[in-house]
């Protein structure tokens, strides 16, 4: 391939239009007026300008790359190009009639390729009658940047134009991964059901939007939390995605559009694009958060705590020590069959074993050792925060400190609120966990918690992904990792995991909420009874 055309210059079109350029490739660009053309070609221009100063691209290079680029209004230009890709809006319809017009103009060895996230392939193939050369070619944002192509094939689509795309994907440095036509692909597929779940807590006030994205970035080590990306991605443009994916998907509930996040798009909250979505923006398209209504005040700071119980055996309770002791805490590490030191204390942790009756039996001795305005707290991942508290003298002064890594600095503490929790609990747990360097996240009790919750579902959704033989484990990973900026893939977390862990986790999610979509999948069953993980080679 020699010339290449971009249809639509919005921030992903210029930002194909700039990876071809840069690669060496005659670039044709194409708007419908002269308007969107000029928009287009600054929106490229900043983000050329952006690369020189950063020291990423030669005034030089960005002086040839913009030589190698033909800006022109009406499809017409588009004659001679070896391959086309559109990024217009997300409309079938807008789509198929451009199809069909390229499929007039353009020669008939030229590929026609979509960069849709979700729409169907095949249904804007068939709009040509070339649809052996029509396929996917789902760049993402910032296309410069990232290193994923989702390669898209329809049952129609030739070996020959699918071979001649990965080598051009190879060329422009990217990585091609080829997969079939089905709603969401695999980078959407997974991500947005994991947003639309993140739009569904916030409605819900299970937690404010600060602290759910806050438990992702901290406790799931998230470039990004999910609301903020909400707010880059555009609430529309993932409003239309969730649409199509539900339509398309099977109708999967996962996937049906949180109520919340159509009344944003109804009231113009688009995002940073509008400067305002879940977050409000210095300006429309600025990415600086200002503080609006929803910004918390800061917190009361509670109970002083001085001298610390922690109440347990062997290597979970020594840490749990060992850090509060490093905070400047008078700490007592003390077995259960041995409470009576914890009189005074003013804070009591427990590590025994995650077993409801066990902790039930421990917190009903504290009640009788404690003062009564003790803080106590449960360190469970999976148990109920209220059918512990209940065995205790004071429900009210009892809370969940998850720590989900205890030996790194900076880590996240989930604190979990029950129906019974006093305020001034929360506000005493939230001083102690900025006293150890760690961030508290306030939650309320339920299954997974904040980080669990969102992020086992897509682990499963993953699995369920390489279950149907959609695409390989590897080519998941690499989906997320260079399509979303994950540190991980899925299945790299999940061997982390460990492959029981999770089963457990997924099964008290869907034990809860019976939601269909939650339930653990076949794979991941098989393979714990099994005894092995997903890296295994017996695993396949």
């Amino acid at each position: 391939m020699d010339t290449v055309g971009v249809v639509g210059l919005g921030t992903m079109g210029a930002g194909i239009a700039e990876v071809f350029a840069r690669s060496g490739l005659r670039v044709v660009a194409v708007e419908i007026t002269a308007e969107a053309l000029d928009r287009g070609r600054a929106t490229l221009a900043r983000s050329t300008d952006r690369a020189v100063s950063r020291g990423r691209l030669s005034a030089a290079d960005r002086d040839a790359l913009v030589e190698r680029i033909t800006f022109a209004v009406g499809l017409p230009a588009l004659a001679e190009v070896d391959l086309v890709i559109e990024a217009v809006p997300e409309r079938l319809d807008l789509k198929r009639r451009l199809f069909a017009e390229l499929d007039r103009i353009c020669r008939p060895g030229a590929i026609l390729a979509s960069n849709t996230s979700s729409l169907s392939v095949t249904e804007i193939a068939v709009a040509t009658g070339r649809p052996d050369r029509v396929l996917g070619m789902h760049f993402f944002n910032p296309a410069p940047v990232m290193k994923l192509v989702e390669v898209v094939r329809t049952v129609t689509t030739s070996a020959e134009a699918v071979g001649a795309v990965q080598a051009l994907c190879a060329r422009l440095g990217k990585v091609g991964v080829t997969i079939a036509d089905r709603a969401g692909f695999v980078a959407n597929a997974l991500l947005f059901g994991y947003l639309n779940q993140a739009i569904a807590m916030v409605e819900s006030g299970y937690a404010t939007r600060e602290e759910i994205d806050t438990a992702m970035r901290l406790g799931a080590g998230l470039p990004m939390g999910p609301l903020t990306l909400l707010d880059l991605i555009g609430l529309d443009t993932a409003y239309e995605i969730l649409e199509t994916m539900y339509r398309r998907g099977g109708r999967d509930r996962r996937h049906a559009p949180v109520p919340l996040l159509r009344q944003m798009v109804t009231a113009g909250l688009l995002g940073r694009k509008s400067g305002q979505g879940f977050y409000a923006y210095e300006r429309p398209g600025s990415a600086t958060v200002v503080p609006d209504g929803q910004t918390p005040a800061p917190a009361a700071g509670g109970r002083p705590v001085r001298r610390v119980g922690v109440v347990g055996a062997g290597d979970p309770a020594d840490r749990l020590g060992d850090l509060f002791g490093q905070a400047g805490y008078d700490v007592l590490v003390t077995p259960p069959e041995q409470l009576g030191g914890l009189a005074d204390a003013d804070l009591v942790v427990e590590a025994v074993a995650d077993e409801l009756a066990v902790k039930r039996a421990l917190f009903a001795e504290l009640a009788e050792v404690c003062k009564p305005e003790v803080l106590l707290a449960t360190t469970t991942g999976t148990l109920p925060v209220i059918d512990v508290a209940m065995a205790a003298r004071q429900p009210a002064e009892v809370v969940g400190l998850h720590l989900l890594d205890p030996t790194r600095a900076g880590a996240l503490v989930e604190i979990v609120r029950t129906v019974r929790t006093s305020a001034e609990a929360v506000a005493t747990a939230r001083t102690v966990c900025a006293g150890l360097g760690r961030t508290g996240v306030v939650c309320g009790d339920r299954a997974g918690f904040v980080v669990n919750a969102l992020l086992f579902p897509y682990l499963n959704d993953a699995v369920r992904m390489l279950e149907a033989s959609y695409a390989s484990a590897d080519d998941i990973d690499h989906a997320m990792t260079l399509g979303c900026g994950y540190p991980a893939g899925p299945f790299e977390v999940l061997d982390a995991v460990g492959p029981a862990a999770a089963l457990r986790i997924q099964r008290a999610l869907y034990r809860e909420s019976r939601e269909p979509g939650l339930a653990p999948a076949p794979l991941l069953e098989q393979l714990v009874t099994a005894g092995r993980r997903f890296r295994d080679p017996a695993a396949g």
